[in-house]
């Protein structure tokens, strides 16, 4: 099963992607790891990626298609793929529709994973990590059990990521609406969209995930 989650950033897309990774022997595809990677590894993709991330350009689809096709091949033995940030515009699903088509595959199931804006903000803004070994944290449902002691390692000292600020999250959130939520009504006219409530608790979110899966 090829499967593509979509949600608002902060929707926790990739907390259900390990899970369905270690469960369902699906191989997680993250673009965002997948172009890091590559440009450590030096490879020509990953060097032409790297150019273009350092003049502070964006990658293009075709380049991060050919990294996609790349991991594929080296995934290949599980029951399937789990994209996690890909495709985010319609042009991308096409070019993802085309690239599986030439392999003899397709997505085989969307799963949104629906979250309120006002909600969303709130949970990111709230995010911390543990600075020593980097534990994550959150104000709203995961604190230390002791105050400024991380549970993991016993650190004291914590971080939040820059961009994690009201201003830049509704500018990623607007981003999203205006870009990404289109590719909902395309996968619809393919029969292929599960909705689940992300403002659930995590356990029953993957309930939902599951039943969304096991009915496809």
């Amino acid at each position: 099963m090829n499967l593509v989650l979509l949600g608002p950033p902060g929707a926790g897309k990739g907390t259900q992607a390990k899970r369905l990774q270690d469960l369902r022997n699906l191989v997680q595809l993250s673009t965002g790891d997948m172009l890091r990677a590559a440009v450590a590894a030096g490879t020509e993709l990953g060097r032409q990626a790297g150019e273009l991330m350092e003049q502070g350009q964006l990658v293009p689809d075709a380049l991060v298609i050919g990294l996609i096709a790349e991991s594929m091949d080296e995934g290949e033995g599980g029951a399937g793929f789990i994209l996690d940030g890909f495709p985010r515009t319609i042009g991308q699903a096409e070019a993802l529709d085309t690239l599986l088509q030439s392999r003899g595959e397709k997505v085989d199931r969307v799963v949104v994973i629906e979250v309120d804006d006002d909600a969303l903000v709130a949970r990111i803004t709230g995010r911390f990590t543990c600075a020593a070994c980097g534990e994550g944290y959150n104000e709203l449902f995961k604190t230390p059990k002791v105050k400024g002691v991380c549970d993991v390692c016993g650190g004291t000292k914590f971080s939040r990521r820059a961009d994690d600020t009201e201003e830049v999250v509704r500018k990623r959130l607007k981003a999203y609406h205006a870009q990404t939520e289109p590719l909902i009504g395309y996968y619809k006219a393919q029969d292929k969209v599960s909705a689940v409530d992300g403002m659930a608790d995590i356990e029953t979110v993957q309930k939902e995930i599951d039943q969304a899966l096991d009915g496809a």
